[in-house]
């Protein structure tokens, strides 16, 4: 029997407190769009053949008010395992269901922030699959494979997962993000605040970027803040498909 160990968190903890990103700048980080991102932090409202009115509730953390920023760190590092199960092509609303099985079984807050869910979460959602509908069983179960007898997440899931470091509380510290090939880009809560930088040199990818469309060349770029130039390029190319 698994025993679960229950964390809790501090209002004074800047990881879930301090809203550091807006919903775009947090989707353009993990590489969705800003509508789906914004679905899974504040819900979705929509009508069915019926014409009656369905609402889904967020799936990730976010404060509400105004324009500025609303997703905290937490939200960020939930928002990758979204990511990761939305690459996989299941719909979220098929896998609702599993996530709720795992906040209910992990038993902690933001359970997809946690490192259970990195260590037990693929267990859990294969014990438990039986529980669901045909159809929602099948989506919980594209996400986890079996190797040696045991239940692993997919690979997708887990190459995602692996992009999150664990602090010593068990919640995500660190985020080497997505939406970059080449390029190592991190979000750290407590450098830059939280905006995304260059694992190498760290500097803000924003700064390159506004560098280099203010005239300086790559070359002079990469001298004066410490990145590799295949790195610089590569958050370029990144831009330039948002962009387009």
């Amino acid at each position: 029997m698994m025993v679960q160990e229950v964390i809790t968190t501090t209002t004074d903890d800047l990881r879930f407190s301090v809203p550091l990103y807006t919903v775009a700048e947090a989707a353009r980080a993990l590489g969705v769009p800003a509508t789906t991102l914004s679905t899974w932090a504040f819900g979705h409202q929509r009508f069915g053949p019926d014409g009656r009115s369905h609402r889904s509730d967020p799936i990730l953390t976010a404060m509400r008010g105004g324009r500025g920023p609303s997703v905290p760190f937490i939200g960020l590092a939930e928002g990758m395992v979204l990511a990761a199960i939305r690459r996989e092509g299941v719909p979220l609303q098929r896998v609702r269901p599993a996530l709720e099985v795992l906040k209910r079984d992990i038993g902690i807050e933001h359970a997809l922030a946690s490192k259970r869910l990195y260590t037990d979460g693929a267990e859990i959602l294969f014990d438990h699959a039986s529980e669901l509908p045909a159809d929602e069983a099948e989506a919980v179960r594209d996400l986890v494979v079996v190797r040696s007898g045991q239940r692993v997440f997919s690979e997708v899931i887990k190459e995602y997962l692996s992009r999150i470091e664990w602090g010593r509380d068990g919640y995500a510290t660190v985020i080497k993000l997505p939406a970059y090939g080449q390029a190592s880009v991190v979000a750290d809560p407590t450098r830059a605040f939280g905006q995304p930088i260059f694992e190498r040199g760290g500097v803000r990818v924003s700064d390159v970027l506004d560098r280099f469309w203010s005239g300086d060349d790559i070359r002079t770029l990469s001298l004066e803040f410490g990145v590799p130039e295949p790195e610089i390029e590569d958050v370029l190319r990144a831009a330039s498909r948002r962009a387009s």
